[in-house]
């Protein structure tokens, strides 16, 4: 099961991926005491919950100053008894390009404990990390958190149905690239009311967790928040969604 939630936390941070080469909006879409918290439920069974904040910051890199986004995500009900999570990240990014500096983790699973640390350097194409430097391709290359941020604030005004682009995020000991794909709008249900939504749908790796044909689908709102609210994959037994919870400091009226 943990494959799992990690799996779908991953692809809700990365979502917005999409938009990497198109231009950021002249102001972010959050502001510093934003709180998101989801819950991810196998069949009508609530598994694990996350919680994301923009909290606010100090650290200045290269004398510039910083976001700082937290994210903590965790099991709950039976799956807390049988393996318990408690993991943790932060990412610094600049206010500016929304670009990050630095990146931690803090991961509790089961028996299993790591603490990762990584340095961005953006203009040097390159990322300094525990286990070694990584060269990146661009100048815009992420963690888990930093890309989801990012993406938020991107200008999509030009996305046309069926684009797909390419997102650069640094995980583990490599520098990955996820391709997502633009479905349409579509208004859905959530907890926060029907909302407008974008969909989208990012490639996915079949193998012990996803079928095949398996296909994960992505909505976020159609405002100036772009706030994911809903993701849903089928996997070998069944199927994986994670949804909203609450909301609260968004920059914007929900759904606007």
């Amino acid at each position: 099961m943990i494959k799992i939630v990690s799996s779908v936390l991953l692809c809700l941070i990365t979502l917005a991926g999409f938009a990497q080469e198109l231009p950021l909006k002249k102001d972010p879409a959050f502001n510093e005491g934003e709180v998101l918290t989801y819950k991810l439920k196998y069949g009508f069974i609530t598994a694990a919950e996350a919680t994301l904040k923009v909290l606010p910051s100090d650290m200045k890199f290269d004398n510039k100053s910083t976001y700082r986004l937290s994210v903590d995500a965790q099991t709950s009900g039976t799956f807390d008894i049988f393996y318990k999570i408690r993991d943790h990240y932060d990412s610094y990014i600049d206010k500016t390009d929304l670009t990050p500096y630095f990146y931690q983790e803090n991961i509790r699973e089961a028996s299993y404990r790591r603490q990762d640390k990584a340095r961005f350097y953006q203009d040097a194409k390159k990322v300094v990390a525990n286990r070694g430097t990584f060269a990146t391709p661009t100048t815009q290359t992420f963690d888990l958190v930093s890309a989801y941020y990012f993406a938020r604030s991107l200008d999509i005004s030009k996305l046309n149905i069926n684009d797909t682009f390419k997102l650069n995020y640094f995980l583990g000991e490599e520098i990955s690239s996820l391709e997502i794909e633009y479905i349409g709008k579509e208004v859905i249900k959530t907890k926060l009311g029907e909302i407008r939504c974008l969909k989208f749908s990012p490639s996915i790796k079949p193998g012990r967790i996803f079928k095949k044909d398996s296909k994960l689908y992505l909505w976020i709102t159609d405002d100036n928040n772009r706030v994911p609210v809903k993701a849903q994959v089928e996997i070998l037994v069944g199927a994986v969604t994670l949804e909203i919870k609450s909301a609260e400091g968004l920059k914007y009226p929900i759904g606007k």
